[in-house]
């Protein structure tokens, strides 16, 4: 099941969330997020008209995606960039195809007319995956995150959904 994020939500998505961000370069911030900063995150892109999604029934997270704009000015403001992650037993059961699908309809009903992915060049599944759902590479940039004391290259990925 798919759904809008509840308050209630916050805990479980911060328990996917924090250890990918604390071990793993799936995601260059080497901050975790906490409750309020999640609470604010969600709300400030409600505010712009854009959502925060579960995968999993009331009081269950399984995975989540969002999305914001791509870039800061209203030149961008059709241009949306997404984050989707699955907690480890949530994964190969269409679960995130799910969550895509449901956020890419949610940005095309608001206007977004492109959907942008920003993912670690050393996470070859997140590549696989947005390419066998009709994302395309369009760039690689070199050494633009820094963790675990080590540059890491960002491959940006592009779907257009209008």
């Amino acid at each position: 099941m798919i759904r809008p994020v509840a308050e209630a939500d916050l805990e479980a998505i911060l328990a996917i969330w924090n250890p990918l961000i604390r071990g793993t370069a799936v995601t260059f911030n080497a901050a975790e997020k906490s409750p309020a900063e999640l609470a604010r995150m969600i709300a400030a892109r409600r505010a712009e008209g854009r959502e925060f999604l579960v995968a999993g029934a009331p009081g269950q997270v399984l995975g989540f995606a969002s999305y914001d704009q791509f870039r800061g000015g209203n030149g961008y403001a059709r241009a949306m960039e997404h984050t989707v992650i699955l907690g480890e037993g949530a994964r190969g059961r269409g679960l995130g195809r799910a969550l895509m699908a449901a956020v890419e309809d949610h940005a095309r009903a608001g206007g977004a007319g492109t959907m942008i992915a920003g993912i670690s060049a050393e996470n070859p599944a997140a590549r696989a995956f947005h390419a066998a759902i009709g994302y395309a590479e369009i760039a690689v940039i070199p050494r633009v995150g820094w963790k675990f004391g080590r540059w890491f290259d960002l491959v940006l990925m592009q779907k257009f959904l209008s």
